[in-house]
């Protein structure tokens, strides 16, 4: 390497105190002393030619060079984990690291007891599973294996089509007994609802489905599905569930069963993954798992 070319580990800390924004913070999450973190960033500021940090009230301020340099560095981190998880199981062994992608519903309350199955037939199998409603990239190996709810559109990506989950609208019993059962959607506007505090993409299709909620206000507000399925849960309102997952809590009952929405749901990975023994044998029991779940089949 020459002289002038900074080491990855310059670019990892760059990205800890990109995100925490401040040294003292960086260190403690990569495990290093503050100076040590301070001496790697004056290297890169060096290394670019560039001020990559400002100091201010609120902690350390990215400069514009900084900002232009993190898709980069971001770009180099998700390089640098799949080449890991790449290096770490022989070709013709089931060991090593799969790192699995899924919206944060899937991710808190599908997969957990799927992936316990698929680590008991594989016990040299490590599982890295990013919860989140945030799309991760299979073509940048962001992810190995993903499931998703909508058809994947990439041309290199192998893609198995799961099904369709329904949602619809619940509240558990202890509401309903306080509140009673809304018989139509105008009864249902008088009711606590539980919603996104800003617009989404499932609210849009909701609306473009269901325009008569279009004015519809909510009593409950966040942005996080897990924070909605457990206001639900403790009788805060009515809201959107995922109608396999209700079955397994008998005091979720449904209301204005008439009102549906759909996701269509995919297991993806890329094609060049599919001679790798750990990425298959995911994707297969994800593909298995997530099947029994949509047909609503025994509990796993």
């Amino acid at each position: 390497m020459k002289a002038s070319e900074p080491s990855w580990d310059f670019y990892r800390i760059f990205l800890a105190v990109l995100d925490h924004g401040s040294l003292s913070a960086a260190a403690r999450d990569l495990g290093l002393t503050q100076p040590t973190i301070g001496r790697h960033i004056d290297a890169l500021e060096e290394a670019v030619g560039s001020e990559l940090f400002t100091r201010s009230q609120q902690g350390l301020l990215p400069t514009d060079a900084a900002l232009a340099l993190k898709p980069y560095a971001e770009t180099l981190a998700s390089t640098t984990a799949a080449l890991l998880r790449a290096a770490s199981g022989a070709r013709d062994s089931i060991n090593g690291t799969v790192r699995i992608s899924a919206s944060e519903v899937i991710g808190t309350e599908v997969l957990p007891p799927i992936l316990a199955e698929l680590q008991m037939a594989h016990p040299d199998l490590t599982i890295e599973l990013s919860a989140s409603d945030n799309v991760e990239d299979l073509l940048q190996r962001e992810a190995d294996v993903a499931v998703r709810m909508i058809v994947p559109a990439q041309d290199a990506l192998l893609a198995r089509r799961i099904g369709i989950i329904s949602l619809g609208f619940f509240a558990h019993r202890s509401y309903l007994e306080r509140y009673g059962e809304p018989k139509s959607v105008g009864e249902l506007r008088r009711h606590k609802l539980i919603g996104f505090d800003r617009q989404t993409a499932f609210i849009r299709t909701m609306l473009k489905r269901y325009p008569m909620f279009d004015d519809i206000s909510f009593a409950f507000k966040s942005d996080h599905s897990i924070v909605h399925h457990n206001a639900l849960r403790a009788g805060i309102g009515i809201g959107f569930y995922q109608v396999p997952l209700a079955r397994r809590d008998e005091n979720l009952v449904r209301v204005l069963p008439e009102i549906e929405l759909s996701l269509d749901t995919w297991v993806a990975m890329h094609e060049n993954l599919k001679t790798s023994p750990r990425c298959r044998v995911t994707f297969d029991a994800l593909v298995a798992g997530l099947l029994d779940y949509v047909k609503g089949g025994v509990e796993r």
